[in-house]
């Protein structure tokens, strides 16, 4: 069973950065691994993902150039740094676990159907 822990949301001003960790106890390697965020009364958004060993990785087109998505294999730890934040990433941000390989099998990325495993979720704010 892998379990996921999100740290590092909080408030910032428009155009500051934040970074986000996602700290994961179980297997990683060979697994996508996922940003996704969430604002109440939308659906959930993929953000970013990585293939964990083959450190290919995936971009919304509303983040590319600002968002990087990382992993430290050693700390079995996924990372989302975030510039040039704007009020509209302001979200609910979660971490998920994709041991399928939907992203390298079927590019989709994207889709929360295929994260098997989530964490509880990090908020961030971002003020105009």
């Amino acid at each position: 069973q892998l379990q996921l822990v999100e740290s590092g949301g909080g408030s910032v001003q428009a155009g500051g950065s934040l970074r986000l960790s996602c700290a994961a106890s179980g297997y990683t390697y060979s697994t996508c691994m996922g940003w996704f965020r969430q604002v109440p009364g939308k659906e959930r958004e993929g953000v970013a993902a990585i293939y964990v060993g083959g450190h290919i990785t995936y971009y919304a087109d509303s983040v590319k150039g600002r968002f990087t998505i990382s992993q430290d294999s050693a700390k079995n730890t996924l990372y989302l740094q975030m510039n040039g934040l704007k009020p509209d990433d302001t979200a609910m941000y979660y971490c998920a676990a994709d041991p399928t390989r939907a992203c390298i099998l079927t590019h989709d990325w994207n889709k929360p159907y295929n994260y098997n495993y989530w964490g509880q979720g990090t908020q961030v704010t971002v003020s105009s």
